[in-house]
């Protein structure tokens, strides 16, 4: 695959899910990997300092860096896909705000990804957007004084039917109002191969239009999520246009393995695994 000129990390929070959290950031060490990506790997907004600190030592002990995570989503297992558009939620994504930010900066991590939220139930949308716009300004402001950037996220109809960004445009469009609202130009793109590709759209038209708004781009092949080489899309083209494009941060591994997770990375050479060019 033409993969050589990319930086590739691993999602732990999707990837060696069969061994406990701390456990993963070594497991991700002894297969080759030098970058690791979370969602927010704790039960609610503001853990024990003891739970940060062991999540903390385990990645340091592993000699691998945190580059990306997630801000508290609410509960990803049961349905949630972020809290701040939410207004039965807000509080508590507020609350994360300053956690989560300052756990990535003890990390060096540069990147946090700030899911939307579901549509509720009797809210009009236009007020759900409206706080989207509020808590999404507050999670910048906060990134940018660590310097990091807020990745904003289009999630795929199908398993998310309540999630209102499903386009590459629709994101980058919500990232260009908190960018105007902010003025710190630190909202970005999160741009999912899966979930895009699961939408419909046309990734090689996404890859060429919106390549220079990408703060970070995730794979799974589809339709099953898994790793690529067990689905339907052409990865080699795909790295060659992300290359050819100029994008020159990361690309996460966030999928479903088939098999276990240490015998689901034979598509990406051992060499190709580790930091290229540096962090960030």
């Amino acid at each position: 695959m033409s993969a050589d000129a990319l930086r590739f990390d691993i999602n732990l929070s999707i990837l060696f899910t069969e061994l406990p959290l701390l456990e993963r950031p070594a497991a991700a060490a002894a297969a080759g990997f030098t970058g690791i990506e979370l969602w927010w790997p704790f039960e609610g907004p503001t853990p024990a300092d003891s739970e940060l600190d062991a999540l903390a030592r385990a990645i340091r002990d592993a000699g691998v860096d945190l580059v990306g995570l997630n801000f508290d989503a609410g509960h990803m297992p049961g349905g949630d896909r972020g809290l701040l558009s939410r207004p039965s939620e807000s509080a508590r994504f507020r609350a994360n705000i300053d956690v989560a930010t300052g756990f990535a900066e003890s990390l060096g991590c540069r990147a946090l990804n700030a899911l939307y939220g579901n549509r509720e139930d009797g809210v009009d949308p236009r007020a759900q957007d409206e706080l989207a716009l509020e808590n999404l300004a507050a999670a910048a402001a906060a990134a940018d004084r660590i310097g990091a950037i807020v990745l904003i996220e289009a999630l795929n109809t199908p398993e998310n039917p309540r999630y209102p960004l499903v386009t590459a445009a629709g994101a980058v469009a919500v990232a260009d109002k908190v960018n105007a609202e902010t003025g710190l130009g630190n909202a970005t793109f999160l741009c999912d191969l899966y979930h895009l590709a699961r939408n419909g759209e046309d990734l090689p038209a996404v890859i060429d239009t919106y390549a220079d708004r990408f703060g970070h781009v995730q794979i799974a092949d589809t339709p099953g999520r898994g790793q690529p080489g067990t689905g339907e899309l052409d990865f080699e083209d795909l790295f060659r246009r992300l290359v050819a494009a100029g994008y020159t941060g990361r690309v996460g591994l966030e999928y479903k393995p088939v098999g276990a997770s240490a015998d689901s990375f034979g598509w990406l050479p051992r060499a190709l695994r580790g930091t290229k060019g540096g962090a960030g």
